[in-house]
């Protein structure tokens, strides 16, 4: 056993020794949708600017109802970056996710069904993009592209597909000579049916679960280019917040401490609702 599939089960055990799949799933749910109400009726309702100057700076959290978690090293209001800065986390988030299983998916299904020199070929690109640091990628494709939003989505998801491509072929492999894609084949099927129609939704469940996990490290990987300054700085973000307030943490702790706080209960959120739902699956499977 290698340390990495020995620190996966010690991480199985402990989310399951808080609870149940079913109780998992719905702690992640819960969470994650706790925050995309923050981030969709926060801006709404709390219309503070978050870059705006609207109080004594560095006022400590709940000790002016005007700025509830207090004000960074300028005055800005914490709480309306938290509320501001959900929408881009969230948003970079899902959609990063999204692009990493578009990519995968496309080349683990076509490595897999396809065979021969293609499937070598596209593994070995696989391969090239699996050993490079993906946060160094990701910061070179931004620098190159210019930091938006939708360049940080596309930094991420080119950055993150590998695992995805390898689930996806490895699953098309040991389902594409079962008899119902035999007898699709024989009654005339293309190879996009096959592969669309047939094939991959047989292998959605692995997918959505990785997916689930992949949100997570998009998050954090938006968080450490925020951080870096590496995204729009017009736009707030909790890696944002983090990265202008990091020289007075210790003068200023609630400024590191509070988008700290969203960012670990983001990926905490979300990986509880995949190791709830890879557990479903798990106990799906072993039922006659």
């Amino acid at each position: 056993m290698n340390a990495r599939t020995g620190t996966g089960r010690q991480r199985s055990r402990l989310l399951r020794a808080i609870g149940g799949a079913g109780t998992l799933a719905t702690v992640g749910a819960g969470i994650w949708i706790a925050l995309l109400l923050v981030a969709l009726v926060g801006p709404h309702v709390y219309r503070v600017n978050p870059f705006a100057i609207v109080y004594k700076p560095r006022t400590p959290p709940f000790v002016s109802m005007a700025v509830p978690l207090g004000t960074d090293y300028l005055g800005r209001d914490i709480l309306a970056g938290l509320v501001h800065g959900a929408l881009v986390t969230l948003e970079v988030g899902v959609g990063a996710a999204l692009f990493t299983v578009l990519i995968g998916v496309a080349v683990g299904a076509f490595a897999g069904f396809y065979g021969g020199r293609l499937e070598t070929l596209l593994m070995r690109i696989t391969e090239f993009f699996q050993v490079l640091p993906p946060l160094l990628l990701a910061m070179v494709l931004i620098l190159v592209l210019s930091p938006s939003t939708l360049t940080v989505i596309v930094a991420i998801g080119a950055t993150s597909w590998p695992p995805i491509a390898r689930v996806t072929r490895a699953e098309i492999l040991s389902i594409k000579t079962r008899d119902f894609v035999t007898a699709s084949r024989a009654v005339g099927a293309t190879d996009a049916h096959l592969i669309w129609r047939v094939i991959l939704p047989n292998v959605f469940p692995s997918i959505i679960v990785l997916s689930t996990l992949l949100v997570g490290t998009a998050v954090l990987f938006q968080a450490a280019l925020s951080f870096l300054g590496l995204t729009d700085q017009n736009v707030m973000s909790w890696g944002l917040m983090i990265g202008q307030s990091r020289d007075y943490i210790f003068s200023t702790w609630w400024a590191v401490t509070m988008p700290g706080i969203m960012i670990i209960l983001a990926v905490l959120g979300i990986g509880f609702l995949g190791e709830g739902l890879s557990d479903h699956i798990t106990q799906r499977g072993h039922q006659p």
